[in-house]
Protein backbone atom coordinates (compact mmCIF):
# COMPACT_ATOMS: atom_id res chain seq x y z
CA UNK A 1 0.00 0.00 0.00
CA UNK A 2 1.26 3.69 -1.26
CA UNK A 3 1.81 5.82 1.78
CA UNK A 4 1.90 9.41 1.42
CA UNK A 5 5.64 11.40 1.73
CA UNK A 6 4.79 13.44 4.66
CA UNK A 7 3.09 10.83 6.24
CA UNK A 8 4.48 7.82 8.38
CA UNK A 9 3.16 4.62 7.31
CA UNK A 10 1.13 2.76 9.71
CA UNK A 11 2.88 1.48 12.92
CA UNK A 12 5.88 4.43 12.96
CA UNK A 13 4.00 6.54 14.71
CA UNK A 14 5.08 4.73 18.12
CA UNK A 15 8.73 4.51 16.12
CA UNK A 16 8.66 8.58 15.80
CA UNK A 17 10.51 9.77 18.78
CA UNK A 18 8.18 13.05 19.92
CA UNK A 19 9.74 16.64 20.29
CA UNK A 20 10.13 17.56 23.60
CA UNK A 21 6.95 19.39 24.19
CA UNK A 22 4.82 16.89 23.00
CA UNK A 23 5.94 14.62 25.64
CA UNK A 24 5.66 17.34 28.33
CA UNK A 25 2.08 18.16 27.20
CA UNK A 26 0.45 15.34 29.12
CA UNK A 27 2.32 16.21 32.35
CA UNK A 28 1.69 19.87 31.84
CA UNK A 29 -2.38 19.22 31.41
CA UNK A 30 -1.92 16.89 34.52
CA UNK A 31 -0.38 19.67 36.73
CA UNK A 32 -2.16 22.13 35.21
CA UNK A 33 -5.58 20.57 36.19
CA UNK A 34 -4.55 19.79 39.57
CA UNK A 35 -3.27 23.10 40.43
CA UNK A 36 -6.53 24.71 39.20
CA UNK A 37 -8.72 22.78 40.90
CA UNK A 38 -6.93 23.05 44.19
CA UNK A 39 -5.00 26.15 43.98
CA UNK A 40 -7.12 28.42 42.30
CA UNK A 41 -9.98 28.59 45.29
CA UNK A 42 -6.84 31.14 47.13
CA UNK A 43 -5.98 32.72 43.80
CA UNK A 44 -9.35 33.53 43.94
CA UNK A 45 -9.40 35.07 47.19
CA UNK A 46 -6.44 37.28 46.89
CA UNK A 47 -8.21 38.69 43.76
CA UNK A 48 -11.30 39.27 45.46
CA UNK A 49 -9.35 41.06 48.35
CA UNK A 50 -6.58 42.40 46.35
CA UNK A 51 -10.08 44.10 44.14
CA UNK A 52 -10.60 46.08 47.55
CA UNK A 53 -6.79 47.00 48.35
CA UNK A 54 -6.63 48.80 44.87
CA UNK A 55 -9.10 51.33 45.89
CA UNK A 56 -8.04 51.56 49.85
CA UNK A 57 -6.65 55.18 49.24
CA UNK A 58 -9.97 56.77 48.34
CA UNK A 59 -11.98 54.78 51.14
CA UNK A 60 -9.04 56.25 53.86
CA UNK A 61 -9.88 60.01 52.32
CA UNK A 62 -12.98 59.33 52.68
CA UNK A 63 -13.77 57.36 56.19
CA UNK A 64 -11.15 59.44 57.72
CA UNK A 65 -11.92 62.47 55.91
CA UNK A 66 -12.19 64.57 58.99
CA UNK A 67 -8.35 63.58 60.49
CA UNK A 68 -6.74 64.01 57.54
CA UNK A 69 -8.35 67.61 55.72
CA UNK A 70 -8.52 70.89 57.22
CA UNK A 71 -9.95 74.30 56.17
CA UNK A 72 -7.44 76.12 54.73
CA UNK A 73 -6.53 79.57 56.83
CA UNK A 74 -3.67 80.80 55.26
CA UNK A 75 -1.17 81.46 58.46
CA UNK A 76 0.40 77.83 59.84
CA UNK A 77 1.93 77.48 63.31
CA UNK A 78 5.50 76.26 63.36
CA UNK A 79 5.95 72.22 63.20
CA UNK A 80 7.86 72.52 66.70
CA UNK A 81 4.46 74.33 68.36
CA UNK A 82 1.93 71.56 67.17
CA UNK A 83 4.38 68.85 67.97
CA UNK A 84 3.39 70.29 71.60
CA UNK A 85 0.11 70.28 71.28
CA UNK A 86 0.39 66.52 69.87
CA UNK A 87 2.69 65.77 73.20
CA UNK A 88 0.11 67.22 75.34
CA UNK A 89 -2.57 64.27 73.53
CA UNK A 90 -0.36 61.02 74.25
CA UNK A 91 2.04 62.30 77.55
CA UNK A 92 3.16 59.13 78.12
CA UNK A 93 4.08 58.31 74.93
CA UNK A 94 7.27 58.27 72.77
CA UNK A 95 7.57 61.11 70.24
CA UNK A 96 8.93 59.31 67.25
CA UNK A 97 8.43 61.41 63.65
CA UNK A 98 6.35 63.79 62.28
CA UNK A 99 4.77 64.41 58.63
CA UNK A 100 4.45 68.12 57.76
CA UNK A 101 1.13 69.05 56.03
CA UNK A 102 2.17 69.59 52.14
CA UNK A 103 -0.92 71.96 50.96
CA UNK A 104 -3.23 74.03 53.18
CA UNK A 105 -6.20 71.58 53.34
CA UNK A 106 -3.50 68.59 55.40
CA UNK A 107 -3.76 68.38 58.71
CA UNK A 108 0.14 67.58 60.44
CA UNK A 109 0.35 63.76 61.70
CA UNK A 110 2.52 63.32 64.59
CA UNK A 111 3.68 60.14 65.28
CA UNK A 112 4.39 58.50 68.30
CA UNK A 113 5.30 54.95 69.80
CA UNK A 114 2.90 53.49 72.18
CA UNK A 115 3.23 49.99 74.38
CA UNK A 116 0.67 47.52 73.25
CA UNK A 117 0.42 48.41 69.60
CA UNK A 118 0.75 45.64 66.97
CA UNK A 119 4.76 46.05 65.39
CA UNK A 120 4.55 48.52 62.82
CA UNK A 121 1.87 50.56 64.35
CA UNK A 122 2.29 53.76 65.26
CA UNK A 123 -0.19 56.31 67.41
CA UNK A 124 -1.33 59.04 65.18
CA UNK A 125 -1.82 62.84 66.49
CA UNK A 126 -3.57 64.55 63.85
CA UNK A 127 -3.46 68.43 64.67
CA UNK A 128 -4.97 71.06 62.60
CA UNK A 129 -1.99 73.41 61.31
CA UNK A 130 -3.78 76.48 61.39
CA UNK A 131 -4.99 76.77 64.74
CA UNK A 132 -3.39 74.20 66.54
CA UNK A 133 -6.73 71.51 67.59
CA UNK A 134 -6.22 68.47 67.56
CA UNK A 135 -8.70 66.29 65.60
CA UNK A 136 -8.23 63.29 66.69
CA UNK A 137 -6.30 60.20 67.71
CA UNK A 138 -5.85 56.99 66.10
CA UNK A 139 -3.55 53.75 64.73
CA UNK A 140 -1.43 54.73 61.57
CA UNK A 141 0.20 51.03 60.37
CA UNK A 142 3.38 51.14 58.12
CA UNK A 143 5.67 53.32 56.30
CA UNK A 144 2.13 53.97 54.08
CA UNK A 145 0.88 55.31 57.07
CA UNK A 146 -2.25 53.47 56.87
CA UNK A 147 -5.11 54.47 58.48
CA UNK A 148 -7.59 51.73 60.61
CA UNK A 149 -9.83 51.09 57.24
CA UNK A 150 -6.84 50.89 54.77
CA UNK A 151 -5.37 48.70 57.29
CA UNK A 152 -7.51 46.23 57.80
CA UNK A 153 -8.49 45.56 54.32
CA UNK A 154 -4.46 45.47 53.83
CA UNK A 155 -4.34 42.43 56.07
CA UNK A 156 -7.50 41.21 55.01
CA UNK A 157 -5.81 40.65 52.37
CA UNK A 158 -2.44 39.40 53.42
CA UNK A 159 -3.40 36.85 56.07
CA UNK A 160 -7.28 36.93 56.22
CA UNK A 161 -6.75 38.23 59.65
CA UNK A 162 -5.69 34.91 60.76
CA UNK A 163 -2.02 35.90 61.34
CA UNK A 164 1.29 33.84 60.39
CA UNK A 165 -1.07 31.18 59.08
CA UNK A 166 -3.21 32.94 56.99
CA UNK A 167 -0.20 34.46 55.42
CA UNK A 168 0.15 30.72 54.09
CA UNK A 169 -2.78 31.41 51.62
CA UNK A 170 -1.37 34.68 49.95
CA UNK A 171 1.41 33.13 49.47
CA UNK A 172 0.24 29.87 48.02
CA UNK A 173 -1.49 32.10 45.53
CA UNK A 174 1.45 34.60 44.79
CA UNK A 175 3.42 31.59 44.10
CA UNK A 176 1.25 29.23 42.02
CA UNK A 177 0.22 31.63 39.85
CA UNK A 178 2.73 32.41 37.44
CA UNK A 179 2.73 28.54 37.49
CA UNK A 180 -0.61 28.58 36.58
CA UNK A 181 0.39 31.36 34.01
CA UNK A 182 2.72 29.84 31.89
CA UNK A 183 1.33 26.43 31.98
CA UNK A 184 -1.93 27.88 30.68
CA UNK A 185 0.04 29.93 28.17
CA UNK A 186 1.76 27.09 26.87
CA UNK A 187 -1.59 25.10 26.69
CA UNK A 188 -3.66 27.19 25.13
CA UNK A 189 -0.93 28.54 22.34
CA UNK A 190 0.24 25.02 21.23
CA UNK A 191 -3.64 24.14 20.59
CA UNK A 192 -4.43 27.17 18.75
CA UNK A 193 -1.28 27.13 16.74
CA UNK A 194 -2.91 23.76 14.43
CA UNK A 195 -5.46 26.47 13.36
CA UNK A 196 -5.69 28.55 10.29
CA UNK A 197 -6.85 31.53 12.23
CA UNK A 198 -4.01 30.86 15.21
CA UNK A 199 -3.28 34.27 15.93
CA UNK A 200 -6.92 35.96 15.79
CA UNK A 201 -8.27 32.81 18.01
CA UNK A 202 -6.08 32.77 20.71
CA UNK A 203 -6.40 36.27 21.44
CA UNK A 204 -10.22 36.81 20.33
CA UNK A 205 -12.28 35.64 23.70
CA UNK A 206 -15.50 33.50 23.05
CA UNK A 207 -14.36 33.08 19.07
CA UNK A 208 -15.56 29.33 19.11
CA UNK A 209 -18.80 27.64 18.59
CA UNK A 210 -21.14 27.53 21.89
CA UNK A 211 -20.78 25.13 24.77
CA UNK A 212 -17.42 24.02 26.22
CA UNK A 213 -15.28 24.91 23.46
CA UNK A 214 -16.79 28.60 24.50
CA UNK A 215 -15.46 28.31 27.66
CA UNK A 216 -12.36 26.98 26.26
CA UNK A 217 -11.82 30.40 24.27
CA UNK A 218 -12.73 32.24 26.84
CA UNK A 219 -10.33 30.87 29.46
CA UNK A 220 -7.39 30.74 27.23
CA UNK A 221 -7.49 33.86 25.34
CA UNK A 222 -8.38 36.15 28.29
CA UNK A 223 -5.46 34.60 30.40
CA UNK A 224 -3.12 35.18 27.35
CA UNK A 225 -4.09 38.70 27.18
CA UNK A 226 -3.51 39.21 31.51
CA UNK A 227 -0.40 36.76 31.39
CA UNK A 228 1.65 39.69 31.62
CA UNK A 229 -0.14 41.59 34.44
CA UNK A 230 -0.31 37.79 36.25
CA UNK A 231 3.43 36.89 36.08
CA UNK A 232 4.46 40.66 37.92
CA UNK A 233 1.39 40.49 40.58
CA UNK A 234 2.94 36.63 40.98
CA UNK A 235 6.83 38.17 41.58
CA UNK A 236 5.92 41.46 43.25
CA UNK A 237 3.42 39.51 45.69
CA UNK A 238 5.96 36.72 46.44
CA UNK A 239 8.46 39.23 47.82
CA UNK A 240 5.85 40.02 50.87
CA UNK A 241 5.75 36.28 51.39
CA UNK A 242 7.11 34.41 54.67
CA UNK A 243 9.33 31.94 52.98
CA UNK A 244 9.52 32.73 49.43
CA UNK A 245 9.81 36.28 50.23
CA UNK A 246 12.50 35.03 52.70
CA UNK A 247 14.70 33.99 49.91
CA UNK A 248 13.89 36.83 47.39
CA UNK A 249 15.45 38.83 50.65
CA UNK A 250 18.37 36.93 50.93
CA UNK A 251 19.07 37.33 47.04
CA UNK A 252 18.75 40.91 46.95
CA UNK A 253 21.03 41.08 50.18
CA UNK A 254 23.92 38.81 48.68
CA UNK A 255 23.43 40.41 45.32
CA UNK A 256 23.43 44.40 46.75
CA UNK A 257 19.88 45.02 45.07
CA UNK A 258 18.35 46.72 48.76
CA UNK A 259 17.52 49.62 49.41
CA UNK A 260 20.43 52.01 50.56
CA UNK A 261 19.99 54.40 53.84
CA UNK A 262 21.03 57.29 55.26
CA UNK A 263 24.41 56.51 57.35
CA UNK A 264 24.16 58.17 60.77
CA UNK A 265 27.68 57.81 61.95
CA UNK A 266 28.45 61.48 61.96
CA UNK A 267 27.98 62.36 65.61
CA UNK A 268 27.22 65.76 66.37
CA UNK A 269 29.95 68.64 67.47
CA UNK A 270 27.59 69.34 70.70
CA UNK A 271 25.42 66.52 71.82
CA UNK A 272 22.75 67.24 73.25
CA UNK A 273 22.28 70.57 71.38
CA UNK A 274 19.08 70.41 69.23
CA UNK A 275 18.00 72.89 66.71
CA UNK A 276 14.28 71.33 66.55
CA UNK A 277 12.47 70.08 64.11
CA UNK A 278 11.68 73.63 61.40
CA UNK A 279 14.93 74.40 61.01
CA UNK A 280 15.81 70.80 60.30
CA UNK A 281 12.87 70.36 58.03
CA UNK A 282 14.05 73.91 55.98
CA UNK A 283 17.39 72.28 55.38
CA UNK A 284 15.77 69.69 54.09
CA UNK A 285 13.53 71.40 51.81
CA UNK A 286 17.01 73.33 50.61
CA UNK A 287 18.39 69.72 49.99
CA UNK A 288 15.35 69.10 47.54
CA UNK A 289 13.15 67.02 49.29
CA UNK A 290 9.68 68.35 48.45
CA UNK A 291 6.58 66.77 48.26
CA UNK A 292 5.33 64.61 51.43
CA UNK A 293 8.23 63.72 54.45
CA UNK A 294 8.40 62.22 57.34
CA UNK A 295 10.80 63.89 59.43
CA UNK A 296 12.22 60.68 61.71
CA UNK A 297 13.50 62.24 65.28
CA UNK A 298 17.02 61.28 66.58
CA UNK A 299 17.14 57.57 68.60
CA UNK A 300 19.84 58.82 70.67
CA UNK A 301 21.66 62.31 71.52
CA UNK A 302 24.21 61.41 68.96
CA UNK A 303 21.99 60.51 66.29
CA UNK A 304 20.83 62.41 63.20
CA UNK A 305 17.21 63.53 62.37
CA UNK A 306 15.92 61.34 59.08
CA UNK A 307 14.09 62.72 56.79
CA UNK A 308 12.32 60.78 54.25
CA UNK A 309 10.42 61.39 50.56
CA UNK A 310 6.74 59.66 50.92
CA UNK A 311 6.07 60.68 47.41
CA UNK A 312 5.17 56.98 45.58
CA UNK A 313 3.65 58.65 42.31
CA UNK A 314 5.47 58.68 39.19
CA UNK A 315 8.31 60.18 38.82
CA UNK A 316 9.39 58.21 42.27
CA UNK A 317 10.59 60.59 45.06
CA UNK A 318 12.02 58.88 47.86
CA UNK A 319 14.97 60.61 48.29
CA UNK A 320 16.19 61.01 51.77
CA UNK A 321 18.92 62.94 54.24
CA UNK A 322 20.33 62.69 57.45
CA UNK A 323 20.56 66.14 59.27
CA UNK A 324 22.32 66.83 62.36
CA UNK A 325 20.29 67.84 65.14
CA UNK A 326 22.67 70.38 67.11
CA UNK A 327 23.05 72.52 63.48
CA UNK A 328 20.63 71.22 61.28
CA UNK A 329 23.66 70.68 58.86
CA UNK A 330 22.84 68.19 55.95
CA UNK A 331 25.61 65.34 56.58
CA UNK A 332 24.28 62.36 54.30
CA UNK A 333 21.97 62.37 51.77
CA UNK A 334 20.91 59.09 49.24
CA UNK A 335 18.88 60.11 46.03
CA UNK A 336 16.69 58.02 44.69
CA UNK A 337 18.41 58.11 41.40
CA UNK A 338 21.45 56.81 42.81
CA UNK A 339 20.15 53.70 43.75
CA UNK A 340 20.58 50.11 42.59
CA UNK A 341 18.57 49.43 39.03
CA UNK A 342 17.16 46.60 41.15
CA UNK A 343 16.65 48.60 43.83
CA UNK A 344 14.44 50.69 41.83
CA UNK A 345 12.70 48.34 39.97
CA UNK A 346 11.37 46.39 43.63
CA UNK A 347 10.21 50.30 44.63
CA UNK A 348 8.39 49.96 41.41
CA UNK A 349 7.11 46.81 41.75
CA UNK A 350 5.67 47.39 45.12
CA UNK A 351 4.44 50.96 44.73
CA UNK A 352 2.37 49.09 41.35
CA UNK A 353 0.79 45.95 43.03
CA UNK A 354 -0.26 48.47 45.53
CA UNK A 355 -1.81 50.62 42.97
CA UNK A 356 0.34 53.73 43.81
CA UNK A 357 3.37 54.18 41.59
CA UNK A 358 0.46 55.18 38.55
CA UNK A 359 -2.48 56.78 40.55
CA UNK A 360 -5.74 56.44 39.43
CA UNK A 361 -4.70 54.65 36.41
CA UNK A 362 -2.47 52.26 38.17
CA UNK A 363 -5.71 51.29 39.90
CA UNK A 364 -7.84 51.04 36.80
CA UNK A 365 -5.23 48.65 35.41
CA UNK A 366 -5.50 46.50 38.31
CA UNK A 367 -9.01 46.27 38.46
CA UNK A 368 -9.18 45.13 34.96
CA UNK A 369 -6.55 43.03 35.87
CA UNK A 370 -8.41 41.14 39.00
CA UNK A 371 -11.61 40.81 37.08
CA UNK A 372 -9.70 39.12 34.47
CA UNK A 373 -8.31 36.84 36.59
CA UNK A 374 -11.64 36.39 38.25
CA UNK A 375 -13.46 35.50 35.02
CA UNK A 376 -10.41 32.89 33.82
CA UNK A 377 -10.54 31.45 37.59
CA UNK A 378 -14.49 30.93 37.29
CA UNK A 379 -14.60 29.90 33.85
CA UNK A 380 -11.98 27.08 34.68
CA UNK A 381 -14.26 25.72 37.08
CA UNK A 382 -16.93 25.84 34.46
CA UNK A 383 -14.82 23.90 32.19
CA UNK A 384 -14.56 21.39 34.43
CA UNK A 385 -18.16 21.23 35.46
CA UNK A 386 -18.65 20.95 31.71
CA UNK A 387 -16.54 17.94 31.21
CA UNK A 388 -18.70 15.83 34.07
CA UNK A 389 -19.92 12.73 32.67
CA UNK A 390 -23.59 13.74 32.11
CA UNK A 391 -25.04 10.16 31.62
CA UNK A 392 -23.54 8.93 34.76
CA UNK A 393 -26.44 8.03 37.71
CA UNK A 394 -24.02 10.64 40.35
CA UNK A 395 -22.89 13.56 40.07
CA UNK A 396 -19.57 13.53 38.76
CA UNK A 397 -16.92 16.25 37.78
CA UNK A 398 -14.30 16.29 34.59
CA UNK A 399 -11.60 13.97 35.27
CA UNK A 400 -8.06 14.58 35.03
CA UNK A 401 -5.32 13.93 32.85
CA UNK A 402 -4.62 9.98 32.64
CA UNK A 403 -1.62 9.34 34.76
CA UNK A 404 1.60 7.78 33.82
CA UNK A 405 2.30 11.63 31.99
CA UNK A 406 5.98 11.72 34.00
CA UNK A 407 7.13 7.87 33.73
CA UNK A 408 6.15 8.41 29.66
CA UNK A 409 9.05 10.51 29.50
CA UNK A 410 12.45 10.18 28.20
CA UNK A 411 14.82 10.09 30.90
CA UNK A 412 16.74 13.47 30.22
CA UNK A 413 13.30 14.89 30.16
CA UNK A 414 12.33 13.33 33.52
CA UNK A 415 15.41 14.54 35.00
CA UNK A 416 15.31 18.12 33.59
CA UNK A 417 11.65 18.16 35.45
CA UNK A 418 13.06 16.72 38.71
CA UNK A 419 15.65 19.65 38.73
CA UNK A 420 13.36 22.42 37.38
CA UNK A 421 10.55 21.20 40.45
CA UNK A 422 13.52 21.09 42.78
CA UNK A 423 14.59 24.26 41.97
CA UNK A 424 10.99 25.81 42.19
CA UNK A 425 10.29 23.86 45.50
CA UNK A 426 13.76 25.41 47.11
CA UNK A 427 12.70 29.08 45.98
CA UNK A 428 9.17 28.88 46.53
CA UNK A 429 8.91 26.39 49.24
CA UNK A 430 4.95 26.31 49.29
CA UNK A 431 4.78 25.44 45.77
CA UNK A 432 7.32 22.43 46.59
CA UNK A 433 4.42 21.31 49.89
CA UNK A 434 1.51 21.82 47.52
CA UNK A 435 3.08 19.36 44.99
CA UNK A 436 3.76 17.05 47.70
CA UNK A 437 0.39 17.38 48.32
CA UNK A 438 -0.65 16.83 44.96
CA UNK A 439 0.90 13.77 44.65
CA UNK A 440 -0.13 11.85 47.71
CA UNK A 441 -3.50 12.78 45.80
CA UNK A 442 -2.84 11.11 43.21
CA UNK A 443 -1.34 8.27 44.78
CA UNK A 444 -4.69 7.72 46.80
CA UNK A 445 -6.90 8.17 43.79
CA UNK A 446 -4.59 5.72 41.66
CA UNK A 447 -4.85 3.55 44.81
CA UNK A 448 -8.71 3.61 45.41
CA UNK A 449 -9.55 3.51 41.29
CA UNK A 450 -7.37 -0.30 41.69
CA UNK A 451 -8.81 -1.22 44.92
CA UNK A 452 -12.36 -0.42 43.18
CA UNK A 453 -11.01 -2.70 39.95
CA UNK A 454 -12.00 0.44 37.55
CA UNK A 455 -9.71 2.88 35.82
CA UNK A 456 -8.58 6.09 37.69
CA UNK A 457 -11.03 8.77 36.95
CA UNK A 458 -13.98 6.41 36.19
CA UNK A 459 -17.31 6.61 37.74
CA UNK A 460 -17.88 4.45 40.84
CA UNK A 461 -21.55 2.78 38.83
CA UNK A 462 -20.28 2.83 35.83
CA UNK A 463 -22.62 -0.68 34.06
CA UNK A 464 -22.68 -2.77 31.52
CA UNK A 465 -24.72 0.07 29.90
CA UNK A 466 -21.57 2.42 29.29
CA UNK A 467 -22.74 5.56 31.54
CA UNK A 468 -19.85 7.23 31.82
CA UNK A 469 -19.31 9.58 28.99
CA UNK A 470 -16.18 9.58 27.56
CA UNK A 471 -14.64 12.27 25.38
CA UNK A 472 -14.84 11.09 21.53
CA UNK A 473 -11.71 10.47 19.92
CA UNK A 474 -12.06 13.77 17.68
CA UNK A 475 -9.41 16.80 17.08
CA UNK A 476 -10.31 18.13 20.43
CA UNK A 477 -9.46 15.27 22.36
CA UNK A 478 -6.35 14.16 20.92
CA UNK A 479 -5.11 18.10 21.57
CA UNK A 480 -6.00 18.09 24.93
CA UNK A 481 -8.88 20.25 24.98
CA UNK A 482 -11.58 17.83 26.34
CA UNK A 483 -8.74 16.97 29.18
CA UNK A 484 -7.62 20.66 30.70
CA UNK A 485 -9.70 21.96 33.55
Amino acid sequence: MAHDRDTPPEGAAGRTRPGAWTALRPLVLRLHFYAGVFVAPFILVAAVTGLLYVWTPQIEDAVHADLLRVEPAGETLPLHEQVRVAREEVPDAELDAVRPPTTEEDATRVLFNVPGLEPGQRAAVFVDPHDGDVLGVTESYGTSGALPVRTWIEVFHRNLHLGDVGRLYSELAASWLWVVALGGVALWTARVRRSRAGVRRALTPGSASPGRARSVSLHGATGLWITVGLLFLSATGMTWSQYAGGNIADLRERMSWTTPAVSAETPPASPGVDVGVDAVLASARDAGLDGPVEVAYPETPASPYVVSQLDRLWPTRADSAAIAPDTAEVTDVVRFADYPLMAKFTRWGIDAHMGLLFGVVNQVVLTALALGLLAVVLWGYRMWWQRRPTRSRTLGVGRPYPRGAFRALPLPLRAAVVLVLLAVGWAAPLVGVSLLVFLAVDVALGWRARRSGRAPGEAPDASAEGAVERPRATDETLTGTANTP
